[in-house]
């Protein structure tokens, strides 16, 4: 090693240093993606860097570093930059949140986009790629938590620090019942991560849903028009933000939709590093994500606080099977399964009450619920079993006392789990059942 070789050593991690930068040129722009021609011992995976443009900087991201050079993904969708422009390595700065964060709206960078001024910082740094608490450290989950859904408290009930995921293609209701479950009480912190979404959909849920718990929600947004890295980055943030409140001892909220549109963000920041695609065009490192992220919510450790997550899958052709929501499935703690049919038949929220389940549901049951879900559930199955014999007229009432109970009782449990968004909560689905069945 030479003495330029020593000296290039001892200022890696000077950026901050105002006469000595580590940079290089552009050598190749792709689509959504350039080529950095640079010393690449001097790199590492995940490194800013800032292209120089003249009019203005582009932020980016190394996600690949080869023999030839690094290549670099923009925070921006379009690359405003051309051969021969100068990039250079910039500090990362991970987020600073604090109780001030609350009722502001921020995107992926952290930056505020409310028009209500620039946001505080805090005392510590919260890093985007977190570890998840150790598992032999974590508090055990045995807290109910009442969401005030019918169908949910009845069939799939939740408990404070639970991961449950809301299975659904496009269209079936998978963000209303998202709305719903935002009104959840006993919380001291809300976070929510609009990832991927419509730009239209940010207000309306700002101004909806998360109205009544403003003042203790940070939203996070990244559209589906940004970049693929601001679409990677945000859920990251959002985790980032709402591990600062558990770290302080609060109970956190987490919503994040929707966790495809993460996958879908890291599939292409994936292929564009190189990565071939394994399982319906995703690449590996992407089902190394997922849990990698999930995990971060749950409990807390023993005495602290505890991030409660809610997440929204979309579900690509209705396919259930998807290697990405299958991965999904396999981390979470319950799964909520929202059917087009259903939906087609206007009940709503369209819960598949056969395919959703809750992992914690015996924490949240006495003896005696456990058992009469178990007989509405086999009541359920019995009447969706017999649907094509009844359309057909082959059914005959008294020949088979549990389908003639199934027929009589299915049709007033549907009715008395249908719920539009803007009735009041429910407060106890079982009485509410109950009422139902006596009339």
């Amino acid at each position: 090693m030479n003495a330029l070789d020593r000296l290039a050593r001892a200022l890696e991690d000077r950026d901050d240093h105002p006469l000595v930068r580590v940079g290089g040129v552009v050598r190749e722009i792709g689509f959504g993606h350039c080529r950095i021609r640079i010393n690449t011992p001097l790199l590492r995976l995940g490194d800013r860097m800032q292209i120089e443009t003249g009019g203005r900087n582009l932020d980016g991201e190394v996600v690949r570093i080869d023999e030839d050079g690094a290549i670099l993904k923009p925070f921006e969708s379009r690359i405003g930059a051309g051969l021969g422009s100068p990039a250079y390595r910039v500090p990362t700065s991970d987020p600073r949140p604090c109780e001030d964060w609350k009722d502001r709206v921020i995107n992926a960078l952290g930056q505020p986009i409310d028009g209500k001024g620039p946001l505080a910082k805090g005392a510590r740094a919260m890093p985007l790629d977190a570890d998840p608490p150790p598992a032999m450290l974590r508090s055990r989950v045995n807290r109910p938590l009442p969401t005030g859904v019918r169908a949910m408290d009845l069939f799939t009930p939740l408990c404070a620090a639970q991961r449950i995921g809301i299975f659904a293609g496009s269209g079936v209701g998978k963000t209303t019942l998202l709305s719903m479950l935002a009104r959840c009480s006993g919380f001291d912190a809300v976070v929510v991560a609009l990832v991927g979404e419509r730009g239209r959909e940010v207000r309306e849920f700002l101004e909806g849903p998360v109205q009544d718990s403003r003042s203790r929600s940070v939203v996070v947004v990244a559209t589906g028009d940004e970049s693929p890295m601001m679409r990677r980055q945000a859920p990251k943030l959002a985790f980032a933000v709402a591990e600062y409140f558990r770290d302080q001892g609060q109970s956190v909220l987490l919503i994040l939709d929707s966790v495809t549109r993460f996958a879908h963000a890291a599939r292409e920041v994936a292929l564009a590093a190189g990565e071939p695609p394994v399982a319906r065009g995703y690449p590996p490192s992407v089902f190394g994500d997922l849990p990698r992220l999930l995990e971060r919510a749950g409990p807390g450790t023993e005495g602290g606080g505890t991030i409660t997550g809610i997440f929204s899958v979309l579900i690509d052709g209705d396919d259930h099977n998807d290697p990405v929501a299958d991965s999904i499935r396999g981390t979470l703690d319950g799964h909520i399964v929202l059917d087009r049919a259903i939906a087609d038949q206007g009940r709503y929220p369209a819960i598949n009450l056969l395919g959703s389940i809750s992992r914690l549901a015996d924490v949240v049951w006495t003896l005696q619920q456990r058992e009469l879900v178990r007989m509405l559930k086999s009541l359920v199955a019995r009447f969706e079993d017999s649907r094509d014999l009844r359309q057909m007229g082959g059914y005959q009432a008294g020949a088979d006392p549990e389908l003639d109970q199934a027929v009589v009782l299915v049709p007033k449990i549907y009715a008395a789990l249908r719920q539009d968004p803007t009735e009041p909560r429910s407060l106890d689905a079982f009485l509410d059942l109950a009422n139902a069945l006596r009339t």
